[in-house]
């Protein structure tokens, strides 16, 4: 059995949308009424104000448009890219790129999402397309 995805799941699109993380899947919005995808998680399209906002998996490829490198002792883990990704769909996320060394993370690369396992929370990386 899945993850509680229903509309009154305690906690509201975030918990539904962490829900499904955890699970394994990611997930975006799509509005019925204007057809346009939607990230971060919505009660109300930020379109069009409509609130039939369906569920749906995304490609999961996309292109990074902005990287940093956070700077952060060894000890704490190391070095970390923080990027932000336009996702083929046409919304921007927030997440970092896994296998390549942080400052080699640049604007323009190619990316497929995943959802992993930290803490026993699902978060999405991406990794090199």
């Amino acid at each position: 059995m899945g993850p509680d995805l229903s509309a009154d799941r305690p906690g509201g699109v975030q918990a539904r949308h962490q829900a499904a993380l955890d699970e394994g899947r990611f997930l975006i919005q799509r509005c019925s009424a204007c057809d346009r995808a939607v990230f971060f998680p919505r009660e109300l399209c930020p379109h069009c104000g409509s609130t039939a906002l369906a569920r749906q998996a995304p490609a999961g490829t996309g292109t990074v448009v902005a990287v940093t490198t956070v700077r952060r002792r060894p000890e704490d883990g190391g070095d970390l890219n923080v990027s932000l990704v336009d996702l083929d769909e046409g919304v921007c996320l927030m997440s970092r790129v896994e296998g390549l060394a942080p400052d080699d993370v640049r604007i323009g690369l190619k990316v497929r999402a995943r959802v992993v396992q930290h803490d026993g929370r699902g978060l999405l990386v991406f990794d090199p397309a």
